[in-house]
């Protein structure tokens, strides 16, 4: 059954414990959490504080996706802050193997993400190790982007190679999820949907989450 991801990118901090209460009853799975640098990316957002905080209004697992240079600077600060799933960027470290080991050996989940116009060659003899592989289908940094249509072929490749390899991780996507989007990634393979302004930046975050979260449901009857 697909999963339903609200990032906190999109949500309004001052209003957190709320929005975060209004998801959780309206179908969220897990808590997304973008951390970026200003570096790999043209923002900055949360630290470990942020995972923390989480952890103390929620119980849902929280999916921690870091898009930051040297990012296994960070990974021992989030797993013990409370991060459930950590993943890193394919672009942002060049020893992937062992920052999947060392992910796993923290407690945590591991997942690679690429970026829209990194092939899914990049990460393939890693796939077996992996927990979960984020496919970015807009450009990482800012949330409200426009989905990018040929990252449906890379969700499409991974279903298929998670069948032909016999491997057990999770396909999930991040940018552009909304009601319409959101039919054609499932179609594709997928199975976390991300989704932040398409929740939180709606009149009712609750209606948002539930549509979203109707669409999900509906797939996994169909599978």
């Amino acid at each position: 059954m697909p999963f339903l991801a609200p990032s906190i990118l999109s949500a309004d901090l001052v209003r957190l414990v709320e929005q975060i209460e209004i998801v959780e009853k309206n179908g969220a799975d897990l808590i997304h959490v973008d951390v970026m640098d200003g570096h790999f990316v043209p923002n900055m957002t949360f630290g470990p504080a942020i995972v923390e905080a989480l952890k103390k209004i929620s119980k849902l697992p929280i999916d921690v996706h870091l898009m930051v240079s040297n990012p296994m600077q960070f990974v021992e600060w989030f797993a013990a802050s409370g991060a459930n799933y950590l993943t890193i960027h394919q672009e942002a470290y060049w020893h992937l193997d062992r920052a999947v080991n060392r992910i796993k050996a923290l407690g945590c989940k591991a997942g690679i993400s690429v970026n829209p116009a990194t092939p899914v060659s990049a990460i393939r003899h890693l796939l077996n190790d992996l927990d979960l592989v984020l496919v970015m289908t807009v450009n990482p940094g800012f949330g409200g982007q426009k989905f990018i249509p040929y990252t449906l072929e890379k969700i499409r490749e991974l279903d298929e190679l998670r069948s032909r390899l016999q491997a057990n991780f999770l396909i999930e996507v991040d940018g552009g999820i909304d009601e319409l989007t959101a039919k054609s990634v499932l179609e594709a393979g997928a199975d976390i949907l991300v989704a932040g302004s398409a929740i939180f930046e709606k009149n009712s975050i609750a209606e948002a989450a539930h549509k979203l979260k109707s669409i999900i449901l509906a797939r996994g009857k169909e599978v």
